[in-house]
């Protein structure tokens, strides 16, 4: 969700400004998701990285995130959704923790969209953590490395449980994957958009859609075997 500082220095106000207005597409966006029938949806919120930025900004987003899951949780109640998290969630201030926690159990009844956010999240510090589990199991005994395969990996991933992402939307003219679900990302589509994160909205998400939907995956396989398996 890229795009939120630029936005807000073009309208010549604070950067924080621009993450405020973000909530507004968050929510649009949520509720197209919702509206289609999308079983999961992963926003990248904060990365690893993000806590390098100035500390008043910094705040001020964990500020921002407490207020909107507080005011949205019975939203998303309303809608059917469930919230869950990805991420080092730990490294959170404490107000944030709680706020997640009681969110996610608000909802875990839901079963429409799963809306996952990434939080303190990022592609390498995932990887990392799942070799670090593997590693500390194999050197207890617990597991011998000819073991190891994909699925025993994904099982020690922050992502368990949630399928891989087909589609991965990239705003504000950025090309890049910025440590965004690197294993889970193999073979997902990509869609990139100049539009600044704060402006998008439905139509620019069913623009996304539309164009996933013209391609054809063939994860491998040639679209003449695609075609006689369809």
């Amino acid at each position: 969700m890229d795009g939120n500082g630029r936005w807000a220095k073009l309208q010549g106000a604070a950067r924080i400004f621009g993450h405020q207005n973000g909530v507004t597409s968050v929510k649009d966006t949520v509720e197209a998701a919702a509206e289609l029938g999308i079983k999961y949806l992963t926003l990248y919120a904060f990365s690893t990285e993000n806590w390098n930025r100035p500390g008043d900004e910094v705040s001020a987003l964990m500020e921002l995130l407490v207020k909107t899951i507080h005011a949205e949780t019975p939203t998303l109640n309303k809608n059917n959704i469930r919230l869950l998290t990805i991420g080092d969630t730990n490294s959170l201030p404490e107000k944030c923790i709680k706020q997640l926690k009681e969110a996610m159990a608000d909802t875990a009844k839901n079963t429409g969209l799963s809306l996952v956010l990434a939080l303190s999240y990022s592609g390498k510090w995932e990887i990392i953590d799942a070799i670090k589990q593997l590693a500390q199991e194999t050197k207890s005994g617990k597991l011998d490395p000819k073991d190891i395969t994909e699925a025993l990996f994904e099982s020690k991933l922050s992502t368990k449980g949630i399928p891989n992402p087909e589609l991965m939307i990239r705003t504000s003219g950025e090309h890049r994957i910025s440590n965004f679900l690197l294993w889970q990302l193999a073979y997902a589509e990509f869609y990139f958009t100049d539009v600044l994160w704060p402006d998008f909205r439905k139509e620019h998400f069913y623009q996304a859609i539309i164009n996933y939907q013209q391609r054809e995956r063939r994860f491998g396989k040639t679209g003449e075997q695609i075609k006689q398996n369809a």
